[in-house]
């Protein structure tokens, strides 16, 4: 590798542990929890190694790691006994949670094949998830109160740089993706933490004008969408950085450009249509359209993937409810750059999003203290999952609507139509 690369993945991890994690003296940090991915993957232990020596450097006791092969993942879908996809490795959940509970520091690495299991039974891809959803809900539960400070990033992977620049050739694909990494978060420019502020102020200033106006519903129109989605009272918009329950600021997501909040589960009405696939369990759902009633989705139509969607849909009573409404301008560097990932976690940040299912406590007023009765009360859904998909595009319009029914400019042909 060259000197350059070397460089910018040292400023990578930098970036990675002072600006998401913001990882204070005496914590602990694991990398890799069952969450989002399924581990953290082997070949990115040099950038695990760096991360571990930033940690350290800065004062933490603890770095641990929870690995993953994609290869062996594969090799139970080829191999495995067919009736034995619900068993689960409880210690990773028990000691994800146990950091969680005690307000540690927690890095998420999502970075997986996109056509990993392309060719294995999505019946038994969704029970795999199924069950990784149940036997995690504890440590996701404190992950959505923010009980840690916590970051999900990402990295190119085997197999992945292939889906996203299939016509570079073989060899130049991943250092073509680890310079688009670099690229879209910031590590290229001068000083990345100084970026990363500035970025997070901006992205503060659309949240605290969001905040203010208290919207009644949003209003989502592009071809193929007319969607409204109700917010309940006491809504929080949020964006980039957050506050753990210990009072430690930090940034959840590297890239992040969305500034997002929760839907009434009860209240959103119409038709949305996905502007890019979405990958789910290594497998595509592509060109996939939702109708909903009440809240709820009634009818799911796809181009590819559909049986996938479906079980996913039927993950629980809460997975055909959302559980985030999220807005990102079409002139995002993501988005800008043309390409599909493949992987939720940068392809949100191109476009406005939708989320199925699990709704974030702090994205309402008081949600981290609620009983779950009582955040379903006020609007809150309840799912084992959360899956976000993209609707966005540079044709989207969004409308906030006030209590009176007035609708006011948020976004027009996928930009900020308000200045702050």
């Amino acid at each position: 590798m060259s000197s350059e690369f070397e460089r910018n993945l040292d400023k990578y991890a930098e970036v990675i542990v002072r600006v998401g994690l913001n990882l204070q003296p005496a914590q602990r940090l694991l990398i890799g929890v069952p969450a989002l991915g399924n581990g953290t993957p082997l070949e990115l232990a040099p950038l695990v190694r760096l991360i571990a020596k930033k940690a350290y450097q800065v004062g933490a006791r603890l770095v641990d790691v929870m690995w993953n092969d994609d290869q062996l993942r594969l090799i139970r879908f080829q191999h495995a006994p067919r009736d034995s996809f619900e068993e689960f490795p409880t210690w990773r959940a028990d000691g994800a949670f146990e950091v969680a509970k005690a307000g540690d520091a927690v890095l998420i690495i999502y970075a997986e094949n996109p056509d990993l299991l392309a060719k294995q039974d999505p019946a038994l891809i969704t029970t795999v998830l199924q069950t990784g959803f149940k036997h995690t809900k504890p440590f996701s539960d404190l992950r959505g109160k923010n009980a840690m400070n916590w970051v999900v990033i990402t990295a190119p992977v085997d197999g992945w740089p292939d889906k996203v620049f299939p016509d570079l050739p073989p060899e130049d694909r991943k250092a073509r993706f680890w310079d688009t990494i670099f690229e879209i978060c910031r590590v290229k420019q001068p000083d990345p933490v100084s970026a990363w502020k500035d970025h997070v102020n901006e992205l503060g200033a659309r949240r605290d004008y969001l905040n203010h106006k208290r919207y009644a519903a949003l209003k989502l129109a592009a071809p193929g969408t007319d969607l409204m989605a109700g917010l309940p009272k006491g809504h929080i918009w949020r964006a980039a950085r957050m506050t753990s329950q210990n009072g430690i600021d930090f940034t959840a997501n590297i890239p992040t450009e969305e500034v997002f909040t929760i839907p009434h589960k009860d209240k959103t009405e119409g038709v949305v249509t996905s502007t890019k696939p979405l990958s789910y369990g290594g497998s595509l759902i592509e060109e996939f359209s939702l109708t909903f009633s009440k809240g709820r989705v009634v009818e799911a139509t796809a181009r590819k993937g559909e049986e996938s969607l479906h079980m996913l849909l039927e993950t629980d009573e809460g997975a055909s409810r959302l559980g985030e409404v999220a807005l990102v301008p079409h002139s995002s560097p993501i988005s800008q750059s043309g390409l599909l990932f493949y992987n939720i976690l940068i392809d949100e940040n191109a476009a406005s999003h939708i989320a199925l299912g699990r709704a974030l406590r702090f994205n309402i007023e008081g949600g981290e203290a609620m009983s779950d009765d009582e955040f379903a009360a006020v609007g809150g859904n309840h799912s084992l999952m959360h899956i976000d998909f993209m609707v966005g595009s540079g044709e989207m319009d969004v409308d906030g609507l006030t209590e009176d029914g007035t609708a006011e400019p948020i976004m027009r042909s996928g930009e900020w139509a308000f200045e702050v």
